[in-house]
């Protein structure tokens, strides 16, 4: 069996790299969490997670670079939401996989 063949090109597995490195954080975890509820400012996941907000839009900085969240701006608000469906499905299956490794 050549694995050669298979092996995806550079770019792909640097983007993949991008997005295991996005995800592999607590607080990016919990902002994609957070978001599968529905779209919310920067102010609101600050309040939900008790953090400023500041470190929350260096987070968010992190997750649209790796296409995992979209913003808009409303006045002087920027509402992020989940980049499509596949985020909440990546999400899910990490859940199951850490219960099943609880259990």
């Amino acid at each position: 069996m050549k694995i050669e063949n298979n092996i995806p090109s550079s770019i792909e597995l640097e983007q993949l790299t991008k997005l295991y490195r996005a995800m592999g954080d607590l607080t990016r975890m919990k902002i994609l969490w957070f978001l599968m509820e529905g779209e919310l400012c920067v102010s609101e996941l600050a309040y939900k997670m008790d953090f400023n907000e500041s470190a929350i839009s260096h987070q968010l900085k992190s997750l649209r670079s790796a296409h995992l969240v979209k913003s808009r701006r409303s006045g002087k608000n920027i509402f992020y939401r989940l980049s499509d469906d596949h985020v909440i499905v990546v999400q899910l299956s990490r859940q199951k996989s850490k219960l099943f490794i609880m259990n």
